[in-house]
């Protein structure tokens, strides 16, 4: 199939040679000939269309799948021979993404009321706390965006300070150093607020900043990330932590289950829905991936970034800021806003910023990695984040970012989702695993997000670095691919369940067993 696909190219290519003496068509064939990549649209059909599909109709099928512009009757044959040989792996993303879709404002909604509930009973130590309050009426109300208001999982899991008695040395494979990633993975769920007060109260390092940034394709500020230092001054550790995916967020879960791609010539193909989260294209104008993917890219240029970054709302709070650092925190640890317009502290107003995860990020490190010359970096990030963790240092690769990948120390990433082909992994595993690895994928049990996108000859989705897998019962294992890499197979049901019904009746216990706070 990928041969057949590489034919359809270099035919499609070599046909309008004749063309190329026209100067109004030139840049735009040229353009159109570099683009590799396959969509799967679930919009581009109904109820009808899926049944259809679903009984062998592959004209049906093919509505859902888009490829590259001007192919036309050589593309066609690829499109209807993926659209039948893999139908069930396509039905199965566009029957979750249009399901995700539709309930997508129910779970918004129930969202925020699950956080606000869980947010009221915390701040009133709990139920008995809420109605004792309530009569003497001194019940607090919680506020979104400020330092007491936990996301969710926040509120799962209440630890937030870093396992005490363990040295923080910068080198990969340091316990200290893998705790401080996986809390940090975690601290990305929650507010500029919450983020700040705990890297500066509870960890002792220092915040720097706290990016919301823009999704043209979803049309949404839907990227969250921030960076810390170890110290302010002669810092050894910078650290970038992305959000992962959030359980009320339907965009995010679209994302996962989303099985289009984008092939970077030299590079490989690379899930389409990541590369939009960090702002580097936008499916509905494919060309958009070639320009921004280029070598010779300028767009992230540190002062115009730091210096533009603008203010917006964002999810969750009446009023925001893209980016905001310690300049920008008044007494009391509030964040400065001289009316609900979203005015700066000194009285001007700007309009939304959209800035752009990997530009924004970049430019940031590199000032970082300038104030701080013997500082290295590490990047990590749980689910979703995971993934734009390590795609964050495959495209600093793939714009010669030799001086900066030169500090990368390495990347930690937990319940992180397959990003790209077999290609991407050879191209990464040059820089990733030589001398030493720098890349670990933290895998527990049954989780279902790194066995997403499905691993098949279609979308050749794989995994590298050292997957470092726990089971059930919290051993740890090295290996190469975790078990059960697809879900499927009837012989993995009856284990699913028996295994999900361990981990219920273990919650009820665990804390008799490894002591409270586990």
């Amino acid at each position: 199939m990928a041969a057949l696909i590489e034919r359809s190219y270099s035919g499609h290519a070599s046909g309008n040679d004749s063309k190329s003496n026209d100067p109004n068509l030139d840049d735009g064939l040229s353009c159109v000939n570099g683009l590799r990549y396959l969509i799967v649209r679930p919009e581009n059909g109904g109820i009808r269309d899926i049944i259809k599909y679903a009984r062998g109709d592959i004209v049906s099928g093919l509505k859902f799948l888009e490829t590259n512009y001007g192919l036309e009757d050589e593309i066609d044959s690829v499109v209807d021979g993926i659209a039948a040989d893999h139908r069930w792996v396509i039905l199965v993303s566009i029957i979750v993404r249009k399901i995700i879709a539709f309930f997508a404002k129910p779970m918004e909604w129930t969202g925020h009321v699950v956080e606000w509930v869980l947010n009221l009973l915390s701040e009133n130590d709990n139920l008995f706390g809420l109605l004792c309050n309530l009569v003497h009426g001194k019940m607090v109300i919680p506020q979104r965006g400020t330092e007491t208001f936990l996301s969710t999982i926040g509120h799962l899991d209440r630890r937030i300070d870093l396992c005490r008695g363990l040295s923080l040395n910068v080198e990969m494979e340091n316990r200290a150093l893998m705790d401080l990633c996986m809390m940090a993975s975690k601290l990305a769920y929650e507010n500029a607020e919450v983020v700040r007060k705990v890297v500066h109260h509870h960890w002792k390092m220092h915040f720097v900043e706290f990016y919301n940034c823009w999704n043209e394709f979803q049309k949404e500020f839907s990227t969250q990330v921030f960076l810390l230092c170890d110290k302010p001054k002669d810092a050894d550790l910078i650290l970038i932590s992305f959000r992962g995916t959030e359980p009320f967020d339907a965009d995010d879960w679209i994302t996962d289950f989303d099985y289009s791609w984008y092939e970077i010539p030299k590079l490989g193909k690379v899930h389409m829905g990541f590369l939009e989260a960090l702002g580097l294209g936008n499916r509905v104008i494919p060309t958009t991936f070639q320009n921004r993917l280029q070598v010779n890219d300028t767009r992230c240029d540190p002062s115009s970034t730091v210096v533009d970054a603008g203010i917006h709302p964002w999810r969750g709070s009446t009023k925001s800021m893209s980016y905001y650092t310690d300049s920008d925190i008044g007494q009391g640890g509030q964040v400065q806003f001289s009316d609900s317009e979203g005015s700066i502290s000194n009285g001007s107003t700007r309009a939304p910023k959209k800035l752009s995860a990997y530009d924004s990020v970049k430019s940031k490190l590199k000032i970082l990695l300038q104030e701080h010359k013997n500082a290295k970096f590490l990047v990590t990030g749980h689910s979703l984040g995971g993934a734009l963790a390590i795609l964050f240092p495959t495209v600093l690769v793939l714009h010669e970012e030799k001086e900066v990948m030169q500090r990368l120390l390495g990347v930690y990433t937990f319940g992180q989702p397959r990003v790209g082909n077999r290609d991407l992994t050879r191209f990464m595993e040059a820089h990733l695993e030589h001398p030493v690895p720098k890349y670990f994928r933290l895998v527990y049990c049954n989780d279902l997000v790194p066995r997403l996108p499905y691993d098949n000859t279609t979308f050749l989705y794989k995994h590298f670095g050292v997957c470092l897998y726990f089971d059930s019962l919290y051993i740890d294992q090295r290996v190469d691919e975790e078990p059960n890499r697809n879900y499927y197979g009837m012989r993995y049901i009856l284990p699913l369940y028996l295994n999900a019904f361990w981990e219920l009746l273990r919650s009820f216990i665990m804390e008799y067993i490894c002591g409270p706070g586990v």
